[in-house]
């Protein structure tokens, strides 16, 4: 299953990346990426939904987003 996720996803965040532009015509503008990043907030938030998922799915299929939150919330959470 791990891997299927970084199949698709790394795949798919790079498209969202490639056609960012045509998105946007698609969708229009977001009213909260245009409040939190100024114009053309709506471009920058694509980017890093799609970086974000582009990395998100290849560290989740190889294990490694594992190994990082473990490092950093399994201080809360050890029995």
């Amino acid at each position: 299953m791990r891997y299927l996720v970084g199949i698709v996803g790394f795949p798919l965040g790079i498209v969202v990346i490639v056609y960012r532009e045509r998105i946007k015509r698609f969708t229009g503008d977001f009213a909260f990426a245009e409040s939190w990043f100024g114009p053309g907030g709506t471009y920058t938030a694509l980017l890093l939904f799609g970086l974000l998922l582009s990395l998100g799915s290849l560290m989740y299929a190889l294990g490694t987003i594992q190994l990082v939150l473990s490092q950093f919330f399994g201080k809360f959470f050890a029995g």
